[in-house]
């Protein structure tokens, strides 16, 4: 943990706003990358964000330091999230509206408009497999796989061990294959 901070979490575990806040702004977009995954929705991530930081706000007090403050932060994330998706049952679904909105635009703007339909179509598809995974293999595919963490860091922050975490991101990226596999003319399932 960098020294800076360090200061910065004891100056907020003592009350100052100003520490806090600079700490947020510092993990604010991994944060909510995070919640995004998880909730597949502008609205629902940045809902989930905000609580998130009240729990932290709550319980920076507490923190020991036993894990990286980055990893203690993401679990409050995923926990709030899960929290939020156990209580909607994930009613929402997704349309290219609904990319359009969280800010997906294509890579490519020289490419042709069905290249775009294509690629459109095929996100929509790959967001909605994710969303149907189970929540406990949804967060250690997101995580691992989208987000880019270590096993290492998965299993703290789902406070799992690592052999369980490779077995849900192994079991997770089966079932998505597998659905992936139902639309042949999107996705080369042989490569996936």
């Amino acid at each position: 943990m960098e020294i800076d901070e360090k200061r910065l979490i004891e100056r907020a575990s003592s009350g100052d706003p100003e520490a806090f806040n600079r700490l947020m702004a510092n993990h604010e977009r991994r944060m909510y990358a995070v919640a995004l995954r998880l909730c597949a929705n502008r609205e629902d991530a940045q809902d989930c964000l905000q609580e998130a930081m009240l729990r932290v706000y709550r319980a920076i007090g507490g923190f020991k330091g036993e894990s990286s403050f980055s990893t203690w932060l993401y679990r409050i994330t995923m926990n709030t999230c899960l929290d939020e998706l156990r209580r909607r049952k994930n009613k929402q679904s997704a349309s290219l509206d609904d990319l359009l909105d969280e800010g997906w635009a294509p890579a490519d703007e020289r490419g042709s408009p069905e290249g775009h339909a294509v690629r459109a179509e095929a996100n929509r598809v790959l967001r909605q497999a994710i969303r149907e995974l189970p929540e406990d293999m949804r967060a250690a595919v997101v995580l691992r796989d989208i987000q880019g963490c270590a096993y290492e860091e998965i299993a703290q922050a789902l406070n799992i061990n690592v052999g369980t975490i490779k077995s849900r991101i192994s079991r997770g990226r089966e079932k998505l294959r597998e659905k992936l596999k139902q639309n042949p003319e999107l996705f080369d399932t042989a490569g996936v």
